[in-house]
């Protein structure tokens, strides 16, 4: 025996969704407003409750959240903060290494007879002399050459007390000059970084860190705006080489020559641009002018909104920053014309700021990762939103799902992307051009749903299907048993027959049978039926829910005829100003009318009794759903309307119920309101007609309804 697993749902189980739950829990939508496209919109936005299935509304909830969390867990000034702070490591190196150089030299250039002869005085000159490696050296320090001024590791009994003092004056000049440069370098992070550029360093580690500072500033800039390209901006340890500076340079000047031919008219050469610089954009190069266009454009404005959402003091901190890298990359130029014709291409307003009110700090790299990631979220906010208004849902969309909140959520919208689809395979609903319409299997669904829906509740309350005693021929044999009667089918319950003759002449045998002795069973007897439904479809059957129930009992009741009773015949007439025929394909999709007013009973009536005069056998009936009186009737073809009713309306419909009486047409009437004059007017209905009223609510028509239906159908023989 196979055993089974259960746990409660954690959002990580896949969802397989039924076709027929689908239909089943658009069913209600569909028969209310009759647009199946709508339907499946609006279950797109609310999703399925019942199956675990997220709408466009919770999944959009959800990047709001995930925006919300990382707005309160980033600090983003702390990027700013991070190189400024490395610059002072930068600073406080070369301080610290000015300064070491200095006690050296001072220590080099002291008389001999005050030089320390100890062993730790000696380990400290060993010591002093293998931290001295700087690039230049102490002879570039000292603007001297190696003759003129000895290193560290040369003996001092070279030199006078005069020559010593001049050298030891000199470092502490250079010493001197140096300090006050490094105090004097601009507060802002550009400028200082900017200035340091031809400064020599005197401690080796403090000019490394600064190489590398720069160097990883520079590829971040570039990356910035030329996301995905390969050479020399991928790796944070190789060096951008003046060769591959120039490259970029020179790409700048074809895109801005580019640009220029957009904006003036003329068809730019894309191909050749590619030919040449397409290896630079990476394994997914832009395919066309657009293409990259749209990609520049989208890391403008990242950069942007970067600046916008940082305090005043880090985003003129940036800013500088940003002009003395591209200054130093020997990019301005062509930055800042390619900027003015992005300008002219996309004229919009500034991109939105994002308040970042967290403790966790981010570098520059991260910050800018973090505005893409902002702006990715938003986009697919925004393309949810659209697919909420009926457009289909793009692959694309699935897969920032996926990378941006993960593989539920994209699960998810897969499944959301899938609903039509997933109808279409299963035979429900079929594609007209651009329209899906329910197929007629399709529609037999609605018409099982309704029925069934309808049935529980009748099964629940107990109701039974006022059978009454009658004669007739042909059905189903019953356990019940009667007296034969000429004419009656001859199904002879021979033990009963048998034990009446006995009954009758006392025991022995042969038991000889009289015609008074013969028992027979009892049979069902089938009429059939055409039957008209008129359904109301003024304005006021759209309030409460009426119009739905109405036309649900519709579906349900063709259901219940094409199944059970095939050679029946159900019509169904919608009516307001006029009446008209639904055909059974279009039922699901009528609903009430929005702008007719009026409640033409007159000529759904007499529409009613040209259908019906088409079979002279069985029952035939009209079962009315409506709540109101009549308001409206034919006037040489053409509808007369008037609220209150008119006495000729009034009239006008009554002889009509006339009619419909002397043709044997029984109306039976569903009132959904129960007004003084509404109940007046089918009192007279009921007199002229001797058919049945009820009164009921929208959530019990439908019991009613069909267990008159069935009530008409099967009676017992007497």
């Amino acid at each position: 025996m196979q055993g089974y697993k259960y746990s409660a749902w954690d959002g990580t189980q896949g969802i397989d969704l039924d076709p027929e739950e689908i239909l089943s829990e658009l069913a209600d939508d569909i028969l209310e407003r009759g647009d199946l496209r709508q339907a499946l919109r609006r279950m797109t936005q609310r999703g399925m409750r019942g199956q675990n299935l997220m709408g466009l509304q919770d999944l959009m909830q959800r990047l709001r959240q995930r925006r919300q969390q990382q707005l309160e867990r980033f600090n983003l000034d702390s990027s700013v903060d991070a190189l400024k702070e490395a610059l002072e490591e930068i600073l406080r190196l070369e301080q610290e290494g000015i300064q070491r150089r200095l006690d050296q030299a001072r220590q080099r250039t002291k008389p001999p007879a005050a030089l320390d002869t100890t062993p730790e005085g000696a380990r400290d000159r060993a010591s002093a002399g293998s931290r001295d490696q700087t690039p230049g050296g102490d002879e570039s320090a000292a603007g001297s050459s190696p003759s003129s001024q000895p290193s560290s590791e040369q003996p001092q009994d070279g030199l006078d007390r005069d020559q010593a003092q001049r050298l030891r004056e000199f470092m502490e000049r250079m010493a001197a000059e140096k300090l006050d440069f490094l105090k004097d370098l601009p507060p802002e992070l550009g400028g200082a970084l900017a200035k340091l550029k031809d400064y020599e360093f005197w401690d080796s580690e403090a000019k490394q860190k600064y190489d590398e500072l720069m160097e990883q500033l520079k590829q971040q800039m570039a990356q910035q705006m030329f996301q995905g390209m390969q050479q020399g901006m991928q790796g944070m340890q190789q060096q951008m080489t003046p060769g591959q500076m120039e490259a970029m340079r020179e790409m700048l000047q074809d895109l801005n020559q580019m640009l220029r031919d957009r904006l003036d008219g003329r068809e730019p050469n894309f191909d050749q641009f590619m030919q040449q610089w397409g290896d630079a954009f990476g394994p997914n190069p832009p395919r066309s002018l657009d293409e990259l266009l749209d990609q520049l454009q989208d890391r403008a404005q990242q950069m942007q909104s970067l600046m916008d959402s940082l305090s005043v003091e880090q985003r003129t901190e940036l800013e500088q920053l940003s002009q003395s890298l591209m200054e130093e990359m020997g990019l301005q130029n062509e930055m800042a014309e390619l900027a003015a014709n992005l300008g002219q291409l996309f004229p919009q307003d500034r991109p939105g700021n994002y308040r970042f009110r967290g403790d966790d700090p981010v570098t520059l790299q991260e910050a800018m990762r973090l505005m893409e990631e902002m702006a990715r979220m938003e986009d697919l906010e925004a393309s949810l939103k659209r697919a909420q208004t009926g457009n289909d849902i793009p692959e694309a969309d699935v897969e920032a799902m996926r990378e941006l909140l993960g593989e539920e959520e994209a699960q998810q919208l897969e499944n959301l992307r899938d609903l039509a689809r997933k109808l279409e395979e299963a035979g429900f609903v079929q594609r007209k051009g651009d329209r899906l319409e329910l197929t007629p299997r399709g529609i037999r669904k609605l018409g099982q749903k309704a029925l069934r829906d309808i049935f529980e509740k009748l099964k629940r309350d107990r109701v039974g299907n006022h059978e009454l005693d009658r004669r007739g021929a042909g059905g189903e044999a019953l356990q019940e048993t009667k007296p034969y009667e000429f004419g009656d089918p001859f199904l002879l319950d021979l033990e009963k027959t048998v034990m009446n003759a006995v009954e009758r002449a006392g025991p022995g045998v042969p038991v000889r049978l009289e015609p008074v002795d013969f028992e027979i069973y009892r049979t069902e007897h089938h009429t059939q039926c055409a039957t008209v439904l008129l359904l109301d479809q003024s304005r006021s059957m759209g309030y409460s829910g009426r119009f739905l129930a109405a036309k649900k009992v519709a579906l349900a009741l063709q259901s219940l005829i094409r199944g059970q009773f095939p050679r029946d015949n159900l019509y169904v007439v919608g009516f307001s100003a006029y009446a008209t025929e639904i055909k059974h394909d279009d039922l699901a999709k009528v609903t009430w009318n929005y702008d007719s007013s009026g409640t033409n009973m007159q000529h759904a009536l007499m529409l009613s009794r040209q259908y019906l005069a088409r079979h002279k056998g069985g029952t035939r009936q009209i079962i009315m759903v409506t709540d109101g009186e009549p308001t409206a009737h034919l006037e040489r073809g053409y509808a007369y309307f008037s609220y209150p009713p008119t006495h000729r309306t009034i009239q006008e419909t009554l002889r009509e119920v006339r009619r419909c009486t002397r043709e044997g047409i029984t109306i039976n009437t569903f009132m959904l309101e129960q007004s003084y004059y509404l109940v007046e007017f089918m009192g007279q209905v009921a007199k002229l007609n001797r058919g049945r009223v009820f009164y009921s609510g929208p959530e019990s028509l439908g019991q009613y309804v069909l267990v008159d239906y069935l009530g008409q159908k099967r009676r017992k023989i007497s």
